[in-house]
């Protein structure tokens, strides 16, 4: 227990939770990636895009925000202050927002998405 007064939502809960928030914001590309049984950092990852550094410190606020006043989650964000690519880390949902030059040049998402079915040698 993390010494909160209530017990935590599942995963799918703060996963729709947190759809629901980057839709509200106008969030672009939203990618959600299930990692249960790849990982056990996290259950789900989501990547999606921002149009401007102020846009994504605006969404990485309101995500945090939402998640604390409804399920009081207490998320970890890092990289706020350039707003090139935020982490929101809310325990079984983490979050990656970029802009999407940042987001091109890293392509995380490649790096957890299920692997095209390799070609069978003749």
């Amino acid at each position: 227990m993390t010494g909160q007064t209530h017990s935590e939502p599942a995963s799918e809960t703060t996963l729709a939770a947190i759809r629901n928030t980057l839709d509200d914001m106008k969030a672009e590309d939203v990618v959600q990636i299930d990692l249960r049984g790849k990982s056990a950092m996290a259950d789900y990852m989501v990547v999606c895009s921002g149009r401007s550094s102020r846009q994504i410190g605006a969404i990485a606020e309101k995500v945090a925000d939402d998640l604390k006043q409804a399920y009081g989650i207490l998320s970890k964000t890092e990289g706020k202050e350039t707003g090139d690519w935020v982490l929101i880390d809310a325990g079984d949902v983490v979050v990656h927002v970029f802009r999407p030059e940042v987001r091109e040049f890293y392509q995380i998402e490649k790096m957890w998405m299920p692997a095209p079915q390799a070609h069978k040698a003749q």
